[in-house]
This record gives structure tokens, C-alpha cells and sequence, in this order.
């Protein structure tokens, strides 16, 4: 059966989010969206605002299902390197060229799990793979995608310059699927989720039946020319059939939490892991130092971080394109989900930057 999250609405007054919430819907900051806050395992506020579907005029609720996008590099595949760490299976110093034979003779073949991790690999932010890659039979595009990362140049040193990088989350699925034999969604879904009782965190092949009426709209796509519901909104992870490192997890802000507060539980030793050892989750959760990255996670930047300004720096987080993001303050245990579908029908609408840390601000004001 899958957990629910327990809320305590009268835990704390939130009237001034939920007027900042309304008013950003009123702004079009975003069709719709959820919001859930929580503080010490009790959530404090958990609504949701405006539409999934502004065609069909379909209300977001508290159940919607959203396209994750980026949140499945902290919340899949880094948990299931999490998973392979702790196992003894890889370790974070180990580089391509002993894990991946395809890049022993590779200027990649240095490259370490915890350079991957961290985005300081060398490699290039994003690359349009998918332009090429889509005009291919389907059951060649994966090969086609792994030749392009394998002979993609490296554009930095290995380990000097943190860039932000799809690519590097890419060649991580590739990673995970060699060690365990096991398609990326199908070994954290069966070793994290599962185990957790996690239902509704989930990835969608590109071509399946799903049903799309609980699951947020998104873009208005101008390359696949239709309103994309229910698929991937990422296209090179579309173009491979929507399974990715970097993107194709889909979610419920309240299996969010629940996944979240476990690993906060873990990290504050309030339980064994039945999944995770402590010792694991606080070193993906430490900060490289003077960076903003975390090994998988983001942390707060020093300025115009997107958590705002009252996040302590022992935080983790992460953005995705679509409008979704989490924070969550190790040290005051807060836990902060805003899930949009800022991207529904064009992701041309960027208001959600200057909006997130406001949104942070008052929460942090009203919680601290």
C-alpha cells in the first residue's frame, strides 16, 4: 500500500504562502501547482493551486502527478549510486576506464564517479542528441545516444570546473545499468522506491499506454508538435525512450516527501537504514567545498541561490526544468516541495526564477 504523508495544518499560520501562492497563479508565474512544507517530520502546509491542464481545465490537486525532470538525478540515479556505493559495488573514486571499458582509450576513461556526481567532469552542459538520434529505428537510439557521449570532447580538466551537466548523468544510467544488469528505472524502483512503499515515483517508456488524466500537461512542443501529457518532456531522454540519468521521473509531491524525510531521518540518525547507512547519506550530502554542488545534490550558491536567502549552507536541493524543485535544511530538518508545471504550454515562461526564493524568504521567515 503506498504511504501517505501525516499533516499538521495547524502546526504553524502559512496564510501568507498560501496568498503568495495564489498570487503567483494570478501572475501566471505557473498554471498550477503543489506546495508542501514540512518541519521535524510534520508537515505544516500542503495545498495545491490553479490548473494541470489549462486546455482541459483540469484543477491541480494534492495527487497530481508531475514530469520531475532534473529531480531524477538527486531522487533516482544518485540513489541508486548511492545504493552501489554502499554495496560495495563501485566506489566514488573510480573511474570510467575500469567501469565501462568503451572508455579506456578516452581522454573520459580518468573521469571518477564522484566527478559525475558532483559536475565537474569536464563535460558540456547539454548537447541536442536527440536531433539526430530521433530519426533512427528506436531499438538503435540508446547505442547511438552512448556513442555520441563516448566520443562527445571534453571541454574542461577533470575535476576543475563544476558545470552542470546532463551529459555526465547520462553516462551514470550507463554506469548503474553495467554493474547491475538492470535498466536504470527498473534497480531504483525495485531497490529504493519499492522498499519504501513509494507507488508514485515512477518513470514512463516513451511509447506506453499511461494514462495521463492525474498527470500535469506540460510544454506545447514545438519538435514533437503536440501538447506533451503524460511522456517526458526532456527530449533526449525521450528520443531513447524516456528512461534517463538526468531526466524521466515522474512524481507526487507527497512521495517526494516521504522519500526525502526518509533520507533526513537517515542522515539525523532518527532510524537505521533499512536502504541507506548514515555514513553513506551524509557523504552524498556533504558539500564540495566552496561549490554548490553536493554528490548528486545541489547546494545553496553563496548568492541569488534559488532557495533564497535563509536556507543554512548545510542544505541540499535541486531544480528541474519543468518548474519543479525541492530544499531541504539538514540542520533545521525543513523540507520545502514546490512542484509547477511552469513549462505548460512554453517553457519561453521563466518567472518561476525570481519567484522561488521569494516563496523560500517567507517560508524560512515564517518556520526559523
Amino acid at each position: 500500500m503506498n504511504r501517505q504523508p501525516t499533516t499538521n495544518n495547524a502546526h504553524l499560520n502559512l496564510q501568507q504562502v498560501d496568498r503568495l501562492m495564489q498570487q503567483a497563479i494570478s501572475e501566471n508565474i505557473f498554471p498550477g501547482a503543489v506546495l508542501l512544507v514540512s518541519k521535524e517530520k510534520s508537515i505544516c502546509f500542503f495545498s495545491a493551486y490553479g490548473y494541470a491542464n489549462l486546455f482541459s481545465k483540469i484543477r491541480m490537486t494534492g495527487e497530481t502527478h508531475f514530469d520531475l525532470a532534473s529531480l531524477t538525478k538527486p531522487l533516482a540515479t544518485a540513489l541508486a549510486v548511492m545504493q552501489l556505493v554502499q554495496a560495495g559495488k563501485i566506489r566514488l573514486e573510480q573511474d570510467l576506464g575500469s567501469l565501462l571499458p568503451e572508455f579506456k582509450t578516452s581522454r573520459k576513461a580518468a573521469i571518477q564517479i564522484q566527478h559525475l556526481l558532483y559536475h565537474n567532469s569536464g563535460l558540456p552542459d547539454y548537447r541536442p542528441y536527440y536531433v539526430t538520434i530521433s530519426k533512427l529505428p528506436p531499438e538503435t537510439r540508446l547505442d547511438a545516444l552512448r556513442e555520441y557521449l563516448l566520443n562527445e570532447p571534453l571541454i574542461h580538466p577533470i575535476g576543475q570546473k563544476v558545470l552542470y551537466s546532463d551529459l555526465g548523468f547520462m553516462i551514470l544510467r550507463w554506469v548503474v545499468e553495467r554493474v547491475t544488469g538492470c535498466r536504470l528505472d527498473h534497480f531504483v524502483t525495485h531497490e529504493v522506491y519499492k522498499p519504501l512503499g513509494l507507488a508514485d515515483l515512477y518513470f514512463i517508456e516513451a511509447e506506453s499506454n499511461v494514462s495521463r488524466a492525474n498527470i500535469a500537461a506540460t510544454e506545447k512542443c514545438p519538435w514533437r508538435q503536440r501538447l506533451v501529457e503524460g511522456r517526458v518532456h526532456d527530449e533526449n531522454a525521450y528520443s531513447v525512450g524516456g528512461i534517463e540519468g538526468h531526466a524521466g521521473l515522474f512524481g507526487t509531491a507527497q512521495n517526494v516527501y516521504l522519500l526525502l524525510s526518509d533520507l533526513l531521518s537517515i542522515y539525523h540518525g532518527y532510524k537505521s537504514g533499512r536502504l541507506f547507512e548514515k555514513e553513506v547519506v551524509r557523504a552524498f550530502f556533504k558539500r564540495l567545498p566552496n561549490m554548490d554542488k553536493a554528490l548528486g545534490f545541489d547546494a545553496p550558491s553563496i548568492h541569488e541561490s534559488s532557495s533564497g536567502r535563509y536556507f543554512s549552507q548545510n542544505s541540499v536541493g535541486h531544480l528541474g526544468f519543468t518548474g519543479t524543485s525541492f530544499w531541504m535544511d539538514l540542520d533545521r530538518e525543513i523540507i520545502v516541495i514546490l512542484l509547477t508545471n511552469r513549462v505548460h504550454p512554453s517553457r519561453a515562461n521563466n518567472a518561476i526564477k525570481t519567484f522561488r526564493p521569494q516563496l523560500h524568504d517567507t517560508v524560512m521567515q515564517l518556520l526559523v
